[in-house]
């Protein structure tokens, strides 16, 4: 472990002035402090006084790092906030567990969680817990923390506890309602397949007409939005186009989110079809502005961001105490499905 003199010797410094620093009780330079912090980080370097706390009295801080602080949305843009909502779970937890949650946002800057963990470290948390916007695989620097680490909508290849959404398990339920209320030709317009969630769904799309034994028909799955920024909506119109062109079109569209069922529903209309009379339409994430104020309102799956963040702190609390049974791989938690009038039913399965 890295000592106040090697972080002295890295920024040409006396130790004495590294203590001032760490400690904040007297006037640096900008350049200097800039120089002592840029050390630290590279060192790892956790001051003595803190090391010595971690091992004596628990503080009952837990440290969570996000991005939804610092997210840009616009209060027009359809789209939901995942990790705020997770974050609010986690902190209903603490707050009933009589811990105190300290959140430090990334910025976007996934570079910036070494320190942020190192800062945490200072400040004794008994724990860390990483919360992403979307459900992906991360590469963070977590390995020197002297604390347990959880990872939240995200995983990594290094085995660090995290708890994921089900995604594939999520899209197989709605299918297989779909089916169960008569629907044969189920159209997917998905999002971009290097998205882990994206893969996720179509294997649950496939394994829901697998289980049906109803055969998967490669023209009624189709990419329809590349990444989150694609805004033109050219993917979404070519898509459905194609799907209500063919000799045998789908009765109902699954679309890869909300949002997009949004977009869909314009489309539809202004092809002279009607909802749910002529085809029905399903979303993903119930983001509720979108779903419960659409016209009819929208059939879609919920994922469990609240209950993901209840389930995160009540697994963090378990880890600190030393009972947490572990899983192999990230555990995993799947949403309900909403059944709203956008779904119609057809002849109903016997």
């Amino acid at each position: 472990m890295a000592t106040i003199y090697d972080v002295a010797q890295a920024a040409g410094v006396s130790p004495k002035t590294v203590s001032r620093v760490m400690n904040g009780d007297a006037p640096v330079s900008r350049r200097t402090r800039a120089a002592v912090e840029a050390a630290s980080v590279e060192l790892d370097y956790v001051p003595s006084n803190a090391a010595r706390m971690m091992r004596s009295k628990p503080s009952g801080l837990i440290g969570l790092i996000t991005g939804a602080l610092s997210q840009k949305i616009e209060p027009m843009e359809p789209t939901g906030l995942p990790d705020l909502y997770i974050v609010q779970g986690i902190q209903q937890v603490m707050a009933d567990s009589g811990k105190t949650l300290m959140i430090a946002d990334t910025g976007g800057d996934s570079d910036r969680v070494p320190k942020l963990v190192r800062t945490f470290l200072q400040h004794r948390v008994e724990a860390l817990i990483y919360v992403a916007d979307y459900h992906k695989e991360v590469n963070l620097d977590t390995s020197r923390a002297a604390c347990p680490v959880l990872l939240v909508n995200c995983f990594d290849n290094a085995g660090t506890p995290a708890i994921v959404p089900d995604d594939e398990a999520c899209q197989c339920e709605l299918v297989t309602g779909l089916i169960q209320a008569g629907h044969r030709r189920i159209a997917f317009l998905t999002l971009d397949p290097n998205m882990v969630a994206a893969r996720k769904r179509s294997r649950g799309y496939r394994r829901a007409l697998e289980n049906a034994g109803i055969p998967f028909d490669p023209d009624l799955e189709r990419v329809s939005r590349e990444n989150l920024d694609d805004d033109d909506g050219e993917l979404l119109r070519n898509g459905l186009d194609a799907m209500l062109a063919l000799e045998d079109p789908p009765t109902v569209m699954c679309c890869g989110n909300d949002e997009m069922a949004l977009r869909a529903y314009g489309l539809i209309r202004s092809r002279g079809l009607r909802i749910p009379e002529d085809i029905s339409v399903a979303g993903f994430d119930n983001y509720r502005a979108i779903a419960e104020t659409l016209y009819p309102p929208l059939t879609t799956v919920e994922l469990p961001y609240l209950a993901m963040g209840r389930h995160a702190a009540q697994r963090t609390l378990a880890m600190i105490d030393g009972h947490d049974p572990g899983t192999e791989g990230p555990e995993i938690i799947a949403g309900p499905v909403f059944w709203r009038s956008s779904v119609t039913a057809l002849e109903t399965v016997t």
